[in-house]
């Protein structure tokens, strides 16, 4: 997910600056090779802002769900160490039948 993110942040940052850097202002002129019309460079902003907003949001939820993920590997990797002291002190404690 946090890949999606990043990529939609890049490609919205791509569309922001080849418009301001590229076209021609009040014509709406050329963007990255295509001819276009004021409203649909218009257009093109919109939706290269919603991509770089959506694209934070994603990282945002794919960085928080990875902390979890690894937050919780962490504690059952604690338990699992535990259980297996308890386990090693029992074997312990306990005389062995087979002798």
């Amino acid at each position: 997910m946090v890949i999606l993110g990043l990529l939609l942040i890049i490609l919205g940052a791509i569309a922001v600056l080849s418009a301001v850097f590229v076209s021609e202002p009040g014509t709406g002129g050329e963007l990255l090779g295509f001819d276009v019309t004021t409203i649909q460079s218009f257009l093109i902003g919109v939706a290269a802002g919603a991509a770089i907003l959506w694209g934070f949001s994603i990282l945002k939820w794919g960085t928080k769900r990875g902390i979890a993920q690894r937050k919780e590997r962490k504690e059952l990797n604690k338990l699992s160490e535990r259980l297996d002291r308890a386990e090693s002190e029992r074997r312990a404690e306990t005389p062995d039948e087979n002798l």
